[in-house]
């Protein structure tokens, strides 16, 4: 059941960085684009988590994916508070 919530939260992220993404394309709002990253790393996070615990529980992947995370918050946090809309 755990790894169905976790391909299923990796679809939805990758999925709302596609729609970012275009919309982004669309109108070129800079908020729109570090949205866009964010919910990319996310979804490699989310990637990251299936790979750690389902495919290969042996390897530990927590730094890279603790990293990845890290980066999309600082992506979208750098957009909200210097970029103006």
């Amino acid at each position: 059941m755990a790894e169905t919530v976790y391909l299923l939260c990796a679809i939805t992220s990758t999925a709302a960085a596609g729609l970012l993404s275009i919309k982004y394309r669309q109108r070129r709002i800079p908020l729109l684009l570090w949205t866009t990253i964010c919910f990319t790393a996310f979804a490699l996070n989310n990637i990251l988590l299936y790979v750690d615990l389902v495919m290969v529980p042996q390897v530990n992947l927590v730094t890279l994916r603790t990293s990845v995370m890290l980066m999309g918050f600082l992506a979208l946090l750098y957009g909200m508070i210097w970029e103006r809309v």
